[in-house]
């Protein structure tokens, strides 16, 4: 009597181990890698308008941020491009608080942040706010009867424009991460199934009319 050994082909085992392995890095890395901390909150708020400019501004991010040297830059422009923060920002676990400077002009502001967030990442954004009425001229003494009036309270209101860039989110867009990565692995697996079958029908038994005719 013989015995017939069938050998089932590795490849299945391989291909499957690769499909595992595109899975992970298609799907798995780009959730991860727009896991980085966002900004959630601003006070002022973005595109929002205030009377005077703020003693100092504060960021308010999803989570805990990284501390340390560096890690932590607000620029704030006004309209003339002068960086009205003073001294360097304040981080407390998710909250950043930038001091400003006691006088400033009316006129739109410009908002540039950079942090590390919580997974090491620096993530950086920028926004833009609106100042209605300057301060840069309420330490003139008043003292003289004939004081003119402060011309920059005889200016119309600045109204407010709309930021440069309103989306303060640092998520990253993985929507063809999705769509290649859902091709592949349609294509892999159809590719497995086709060497599947191949293989069972190469590995068959044969029949005892095929054996009785050998012998």
């Amino acid at each position: 009597m013989r015995t017939l050994t069938v050998r089932r082909s590795s490849a299945p085992l391989a291909l499957a181990s690769t499909l595992l392995v595109a899975f992970v890095l298609l799907f798995a890395w780009p959730q991860s890698a727009a896991a980085h901390d966002a900004l959630v909150d601003s006070d002022p708020a973005a595109d929002s308008t205030v009377d005077t400019l703020p003693p100092e501004l504060t960021l308010t991010f999803s989570a805990a941020l990284i501390g340390g040297e560096g890690s932590t830059e607000v620029v704030v422009l006004d309209a003339d491009g002068n960086n009205v923060a003073d001294g360097e920002p304040e981080l407390d676990g998710a909250m950043v608080v930038q001091p400003l400077a006691s006088e400033a002009a009316a006129g739109q502001y410009h908002v540039i942040w950079k942090v590390v967030s919580s997974d090491g990442h620096p993530t950086s954004g920028e926004f833009g706010f609106a100042v209605s009425s300057g301060t840069a001229g309420d330490t003139i003494p008043s003292a003289e009867p004939t004081t003119a009036p402060d011309e920059s309270s005889a200016e119309p209101t600045a109204a407010p424009t709309t930021a440069e860039d309103p989306d303060m989110s640092s998520g990253f867009s993985i929507s063809a991460p999705w769509l290649i990565g859902g091709a592949v692995v349609l294509l892999i697996a159809a590719f497995i199934i086709f060497m599947a079958v191949r293989s069972r029908r190469g590995s068959a038994p044969r029949s005892d009319s095929d054996e009785s005719a050998e012998g």
